[in-house]
């Protein structure tokens, strides 16, 4: 059946994230695209705008052609608005902020890319829903606006009308969730193949974010973290952590608490976990020997940590994300 395209606007602003854009862009424009192939009106007219159109400067140094800001009797289904370092200085300027607020009332839906979460809660547009935004920002987002109930972990949220998405990339989820809500499984999924990207991937975004987290938390245990990932094997209790740092156990788990924000039992955790999965995408490597290579001790505790972070098996993680798909001499099943 042919249907009455769906206006979808892409807010931006200076600054803007390129792929907080582009993403979500191409996702509506291969939804186009599949749909005439197959005989069928375009079921989506996607657009940029901005509060000043013509040239929107992008972080990646790109230009983005942006349209006026509609009337507010022109009709839009969708309102996406867009991340970006810009976008703390939107959510500070009273005109953009009203507008977002007044918008949204006049659309269907209204979602964010990563740190756009920071307008549409400037707006009060997240007020007591749930919400997510990149992973290094969430914080700041639930000190900032304590409203809002900050979940972390997916890589999007629908709270009623409302989607928010996390990190960069996950707005070609969110875009993605949006066809399939709107058109059904099967256009999403050709669209997804068509980019080559998962419909749904597996996990969400804590599982990118465990070795970038405790990097950025400075550097004081810099050498230590190294000295963990050369020696995944070897005994990592706090009483050895505790002498690589030179301090006493008490002090040492205090003073990592304090850098890092997680427990040192927590952060050896989460590193295994990433050393796991790096040998589980670039090698074909038995998970028998990835569990004992990372310090696992045993299959099945590698397993049990692999559902807590990512939701998915070892196995299951591997023939996601791995060129080398199944593991015949692993002994494991899914």
């Amino acid at each position: 059946m042919n249907r009455m395209p769906r206006r979808i606007d892409i807010y931006a602003f200076p600054d803007v994230q390129l792929l907080d854009v582009s993403g979500p862009l191409q996702v509506f424009a291969s939804a186009n695209e599949l749909s005439i192939a197959a005989g069928l009106s375009a079921p989506y007219v996607p657009r940029v705008i901005a509060e000043t159109s013509g040239e929107v400067h992008s972080t990646a140094g790109l230009g983005l052609v942006a349209h006026p800001l509609p009337a507010a009797d022109e009709p839009t289904d969708t309102l996406i608005i867009a991340g970006g370092r810009g976008v703390h200085a939107a959510s500070k300027d009273a005109a953009q902020v009203a507008w977002v607020k007044e918008r949204a009332s006049q659309v269907r839906r209204v979602a964010s890319v990563c740190t756009g979460a920071f307008l549409l809660a400037a707006a009060g547009l997240l007020d007591r829903r749930r919400a997510v935004t990149h992973w290094a920002h969430c914080e700041l987002l639930g000190e900032r606006y304590p409203d809002v109930r900050v979940d972390a972990a997916p890589i999007f949220i629908r709270d009623g009308a409302v989607w928010t998405s996390a990190g960069v990339t996950a707005g070609i989820d969110l875009a993605l969730a949006l066809v399939e809500d709107d058109l059904g499984r099967a256009l999403a999924l050709d669209v997804a193949r068509e980019l080559v990207v998962f419909l749904k991937r597996p996990g969400g975004q804590a599982q990118f974010s465990a070795t970038l987290s405790l990097q950025t938390a400075g550097d004081r245990f810099g050498e230590l973290h190294a000295w963990i990932a050369e020696n995944m094997a070897s005994d990592l209790s706090i009483a050895t952590l505790a002498e690589r740092a030179g301090m006493s156990e008490r002090s040492f788990v205090r003073h990592y608490r304090a850098q890092t924000g997680v427990t040192p039992a927590r952060a050896i955790d989460q590193l295994r976990l990433e050393a796991a999965r790096r040998l589980l995408g670039d090698t074909a490597f038995p998970i028998k020997r990835v569990a004992a290579r990372c310090g696992f001790g045993s299959e099945e505790t590698m397993r049990r940590s692999f559902l807590r972070s990512t939701g998915v098996s070892p196995q299951a993680y591997r023939e996601r994300f791995s060129a080398y798909g199944g593991d015949p001499d692993s002994g494991t099943q899914s």
